[in-house]
């Protein structure tokens, strides 16, 4: 059956983020040494619901899925591509931003998912610049209006024509009675450092600022005439290409396509298996941990590719969250169980701190702290269940620690011969995987007894018993196995009781204690406004901005300000 969303209708019936290369209709990539160019071109009839089309390069979540799987190859398989620009195919304009009809058609929760991918995507480029050495530029031919100047936002350098029709315009409250949906008015204060006033001149605007007012206002770095763009990019690219310490001379891994099958309610990877409940709106997430011993140098770890245990299971797990984000709304709770060796954990987690250097570890290292950050904003409570036989050691202990509660049995369960619970650390919780807030998650667990975390550390590469884990602040309580399965089902039974509004404004705000980053103020306070303004009558409603948009009635408002 076909999944509704508002008016439209997918066709396919599921969300798919599985894509390469030759299947992309958006998005054509281009090398040229150390730079690729990354060229917007949409097919405007290659929508992901019916019911519109994709003019002006404006773009759905069928764009953004496209866009999502090149910046990746260009981590993986192009290790020698230091600066991607970003350019338009198409004349006289770059984006016009997200697709205003697939907005005006989409339900709430596919409009909220949709603006969280997008923002997942952009901060992930930033995070490739800062972390990764690759870096990015944009070339502005035209209008980039909205989303198309938030995804320019997102760049290290943002280079605009100055040819009388090129702008750049944040519309969005003048025209549609919302919020730039993916970080537009954070990155305009925190990152371009445009001063207030001006910024909020520019936000209601609606046709935008050009030329050189633009790069006075610091919403661009430059502006040239046509005649000299082309240099100009080549000569700006070559500046970004000296700040990256990306190597010239190696060789990238192929990411082939996930092994996957979908059967019912069953998800099926390699190394992570999906179980939904629906009656109890619930999904367990199984992770299996690795059934080798790790390879012994980075040579061997780059001809395992993608086969490579750490990564494939990570790139299995950020498959089966975004799965089960887009395809699976009634799903209110998520659990995380493990199942193998935890010593062949930490031994996998050894082999990566030892060679973080290495251009390839480090890509696999920061391909983790972005899906983990992916568990931290998903919109569903998070559970994991440690028992016997389990393996959350090291980087799969982060996953424990991203949830909202944490349940570890206390010895075994009846006819059960499998070892004991244990939770083990590793030295890369105390560091490579930051939260959006820029600390870890022992950090911000322990936000109130820093004391903890060192003691914490003291106990790197300890099976700790469920005692311990509970006596150290790892999980939230432990059970023997007269009380398990009870307290599990209690916890589980009620959770799906509560409001599901009310959880997600609780987990949201409950998750990301300690230090505000532009991070977290696009996911904590931009998305969590713009998901209650995309419900009110002054947007959405049969007079509001976005049904009226394009009839050439302006939206009747509510001038209620509370």
């Amino acid at each position: 059956m076909a999944e509704q969303t508002g008016n439209l209708t997918a066709p396919s019936g599921r969300i798919d983020f599985e894509c390469s290369p030759e299947t992309y209709r958006h998005w054509k990539l281009a090398f040229h040494g150390e730079t690729a160019e990354l060229i917007m071109n949409v097919d405007e009839n290659a929508t992901l619901f019916e019911g519109y089309q994709l003019k002006l390069n404006s773009y759905d979540l069928g764009v953004d899925i496209e866009l999502a799987d090149a910046l990746q190859r260009l981590r993986f398989e192009h290790p020698e591509v230091k600066v991607v620009v970003l350019k338009s195919g198409k004349d006289r304009v770059f984006s016009a931003g997200a697709n205003i009809r697939m907005l005006a058609g989409s339900s709430h929760g596919h409009k909220v998912n949709f603006c969280k991918f997008t923002n997942e995507t952009r901060n992930g480029m930033e995070d490739s610049s800062e972390h990764s050495g690759q870096k990015f530029l944009c070339a502005v031919k035209g209008t980039a209006a909205g989303g198309g100047y938030e995804l320019a936002l997102s760049c290290d350098r943002i280079l605009l024509a100055d040819d009388g029709n090129a702008t750049v315009s944040l519309p969005e409250l003048p025209l549609l009675a919302v919020l730039p949906g993916t970080g537009g008015l954070t990155r305009v204060t925190d990152k371009r450092k445009v001063r207030r006033d001006l910024a909020d001149a520019f936000c209601t605007t609606e046709e935008g600022v050009k030329g050189k007012r633009a790069v006075a206002w610091r919403l661009v770095d430059r502006t040239v005439s046509s005649s000299r763009f082309d240099a100009t990019i080549v000569e700006m690219a070559r500046e970004l290409a000296a700040q990256s310490d990306r190597p010239s001379d190696a060789t990238g891994i192929s990411l082939t396509a996930l092994a996957r099958a979908i059967d019912g309610d069953r998800v099926v990877y390699s190394t992570v298996g999906v179980e939904i409940d629906r009656h109890g709106k619930r999904a367990t997430i199984k992770v299996q941990g690795p059934t080798t011993p790790p390879p012994g140098t980075t040579a061997e770890i780059h001809a395992q590719g993608a086969d490579f245990y750490p990564l494939r299971l990570s790139r299995e797990l950020d498959d089966a969250l975004l799965h089960l984000r887009l395809n699976e709304p009634a799903i209110g709770t998520l659990i995380f169980k493990s199942e193998g060796d935890p010593d062949l954990v930490l031994a996998y987690d050894a082999l990566l701190a030892a060679h973080q250097s290495n251009w390839l570890v480090r890509e696999v290292l920061n391909n983790w702290k972005r899906v983990l950050k992916r568990i931290d904003v998903t919109s569903r409570s998070l559970v994991a269940l440690i028992e016997p036989g389990s393996c959350f050691a090291g980087t799969l202990a982060e996953i424990v620690v991203a949830c909202d509660r944490a349940y570890m049995l206390d010895g075994r369960l009846e006819g059960d011969n499998r070892p004991e619970a244990r939770l083990a650390l590793s030295a890369l919780n105390f560091g490579r995987y930051p939260m959006s807030n820029g600390i870890t998650r022992l950090e911000t667990r322990f936000l109130g007894e820093p004391e903890s975390v060192g003691t914490a550390k003291a106990r790197i590469g300890e099976p700790l018993a469920a005692s311990d884990a509970a006596a150290l602040g790892l999980v939230t309580e432990s059970f023997d196995e007269v009380d398990w399965e009870d307290e599990v089902r209690i916890f589980l039974e009620e959770r799906a009781s509560f409001s599901a509004d009310g959880l997600t404004g609780l987990e949201a705000n409950l998750r990301f204690a300690g230090p505000e980053t532009m991070e977290t103020k696009i996911f904590g306070r931009l998305t969590a406004w713009q998901n209650w303004i995309f419900q009110r009558p002054n947007a959405v409603g049969p007079n509001g901005a976005l049904k009226r948009y394009g009839s050439g009635v302006k939206g009747d408002f509510d001038p209620d300000r509370v």
